[in-house]
């Protein structure tokens, strides 16, 4: 089962979900993230990424219900770095969801393929996938890398190790504790569909990428850096 990636879609994926069982899912997973410590990985590669304190624009990709780009909000503000912040997604309740909570209102949510995020942000240095990457295909994560490229940014990703003992720990957790049946289906499924270390490399190596860094993070974690070939 571990071998390869699942290629079963998640409940989330589909293109029609209840708005109420959506919202709900997005309010557990920051839940989870948070407890999990899944915010601290993409703090630390910022600090990685940033070399100085000079203003960055960040488009955090799959931004889900926006609490990802919240919590980059207030760590960038406590540390004192220049961050522009945009989200974007293809559904149009998280777009709803993300501006309801968007408290400062100083983060820009776009509804759109992450493919057009060019289209309303001229310049991109830093685009950002967290647990965004593990709903894609191999051949869509190579598309990504590249697209990351062309647009001279730093990719910056935050995704799941395919791994026994946290696939059977997400699935006994939210079968006990969540209330969410996307989440019960859906938790389990994405560590099911995550990636193996090694796979990160194949990945990384056909779409052309030269400067990165791959490295396991807990809680059964990737932290993922690919810089532009000309950086």
């Amino acid at each position: 089962m571990f071998k390869q990636r699942s290629k079963h879609k998640e409940l989330l994926d589909n293109d029609v979900i209840p708005t109420a069982d959506l919202h709900l899912n997005l309010k557990e997973l920051n839940t989870i993230n948070t407890l999990l410590g899944g915010y601290t990985i993409s703090y630390n590669a910022l600090r990685k990424v940033f070399s100085t304190k000079n203003s960055k624009v960040l488009v955090d990709i799959g931004c889900g219900g926006g609490d990802t780009l919240r919590n980059i909000e207030k760590w960038a503000l406590k540390n004192k770095y220049a961050l522009q912040l945009y989200g974007i997604d293809l559904k149009q309740d998280c777009i709803t969801y993300c501006i309801k909570n968007n408290y400062t209102n100083t983060i820009n949510f776009i509804r759109d393929d992450y493919r057009n995020a060019h289209l309303h942000i001229p310049t991109i240095d830093i685009i950002h996938a967290c647990l965004f990457c593990h709903h894609l295909t191999n051949e869509q994560l190579i598309e990504l890398i590249r697209y990351a490229q062309r647009h001279n940014a730093t990719l910056i990703i935050n995704d799941l190790e395919r791994n026994p003992i946290a696939y059977y720990a997400i699935k006994i957790l939210t079968k006990l504790f969540s209330k969410s049946y996307l989440v019960r289906n859906d938790a389990p499924l994405s560590v099911a569909r995550g990636f193996k270390k090694h796979e990160w490399l194949q990945i990384i190596a056909t779409a052309g990428a030269h400067n990165y860094s791959v490295k396991w993070q807990w809680a059964f974690r990737h932290q993922i850096i690919i810089y532009p070939n000309a950086h």
